[in-house]
């Protein structure tokens, strides 16, 4: 179980969350504590590079980049520099869509 499973578990049951994340690997988009909210993501939703996305990469979850997409696969990244891999869509559970102090 990872620190975001019980906002994994509220995306995937259709509701909308809001949490702090902690950490340094989004800043200046993101900056440690800041009240993030994130909506699911639809099925036929559109994903577009440069959103960020509450997912899954080789079982540890990031509230990270989409860095570029190549047909139904996405890669995930900081905003650093650092690319986590690529994942399908089922790995992806949310997205941003507010940041508040």
């Amino acid at each position: 179980m990872g620190w975001a499973t019980q906002y994994i578990a509220k995306l995937q049951a259709g509701e909308r969350v809001s949490f702090r994340p902690r950490g340094h690997s989004m800043k200046p988009k993101i900056n440690s504590g800041q009240l993030c909210t994130l909506e699911p993501v639809d099925e036929h939703g559109s994903l577009s590079v440069g959103d960020i996305v509450l997912c899954k990469v080789r079982g540890n979850q990031f509230l990270h980049l989409i860095k570029a997409i190549q047909g139904d696969r996405f890669q995930i990244g900081n905003n650093r520099g650092h690319v986590n891999g690529w994942i399908g869509p089922n790995s992806i559970y949310g997205k941003l869509v507010e940041v508040r102090d």
